[in-house]
């Protein structure tokens, strides 16, 4: 009777001299656990020291944690493929397997890495910073934060909106509040019977006695346009930045009520309506409007004359 499968395992089990194995894998496990701990350690020392370095160069927050972030995980991929190395499996295998899941991980998350990408420009580049305000993609806002998936803004209205940074990147950003100064333009319609000369000192005046109204550049008034029931004139004056809006609505009250008291006329639009009725029409209306005209002297006669005092017979 032949020998058993498990009696031949349990011979060749029996003939393998297990101490040296034990000994080789013990050290390569061991040096293996050793390596992938002191390179954790190597990992995080390697981005805290990115970071302050960065932050040093006064680099934004956000680039330098990114920044650090990506030399930990390269240390990490280094550090794993040693240690992978060190067990006997080769590096080549491992990176090829490691090449291919990063490539399906980046056409899953095509969006989500573009998002990145574009978050990374915004830090890099700049056209804005936090407290500016902004017009980008039709949404006007203070900029709350820049970070690398999203910027969010809030509107005037306390609205707190989201964008997606690849959105911002491939739309025009107007940065508002970008310079110092700005330029208020108030368009201001005079009827075409006034003096234009008259209204626009008229006009300079009142800009130049505003306080926030700046001396340089100067205050101008151009002709925007010959309308179809006025002149158009365009008051343009230079403020402060943060004193835009209150300057704004300031010049607009004053050229609205000083232009009245100098006796401007400001034109509105009026439509005047002319109906035109066919002869028979009117011929109807002319004969309706007698008959009520003849009615009411008859009602008339009649309470005069039931109004009339009667003789006394006595």
């Amino acid at each position: 009777m032949g020998v058993s499968v498990l009696e031949a395992i349990d011979n060749v089990v029996e003939q393998i001299n297990w101490v040296p194995i034990a000994i080789t894998w013990g050290s390569r496990v061991f040096f293996a656990l050793l390596i992938w701990v002191v390179g954790l350690w190597l990992a995080r020392r390697a981005s805290r020291a990115m970071k302050r370095m960065l932050e040093r160069m006064q680099m934004e927050a956000i680039l330098a944690a990114f920044v650090g972030n990506l030399i930990q995980a390269a240390v990490l991929v280094l550090v794993l493929v040693t240690s992978l190395d060190m067990l006997g499996v080769p590096p080549t295998s491992l990176l090829a397997v490691m090449g291919a899941a990063g490539l399906a991980v980046g056409l899953a998350m095509k969006d989500s890495l573009s998002n990145i990408a574009a978050g990374v420009l915004l830090i890099v580049l700049r056209p804005f910073r936090a407290g500016d305000f902004v017009q980008i993609a039709g949404v006007s806002g203070v900029v709350v934060q820049v970070r690398l998936f999203q910027t969010t803004l809030r509107t005037p209205e306390n609205h707190v909106v989201t964008l997606p940074n690849s959105l911002i990147t491939a739309e025009p950003i107007t940065n508002i509040t970008a310079n110092p100064t700005r330029r208020i333009d108030i368009p201001v319609g005079v009827d075409y019977g006034d003096d234009i000369r008259g209204a626009r000192e008229k006009l300079l005046e009142i800009a130049r006695a505003h306080d926030k109204v700046l001396d340089d550049p100067a205050t101008d008034v151009v002709v925007g346009e010959l309308a179809d029931s006025s002149v158009n004139l365009v008051l343009r004056a230079w403020v402060k930045t943060p004193d835009y809006l209150v300057t704004r609505s300031d010049l607009v009250e004053r050229v609205h009520r000083e232009l009245a008291e100098s006796g401007y006329t400001i034109p509105f639009p009026q439509n005047d309506t002319h109906i035109t009725l066919p002869k028979s029409v009117l011929d109807l209306l002319e004969r309706v409007a007698a008959r009520q005209d003849d009615s009411q002297r008859n009602d008339a006669k009649q309470q005069g004359s039931s109004d009339a005092p009667t003789a006394d017979p006595g």
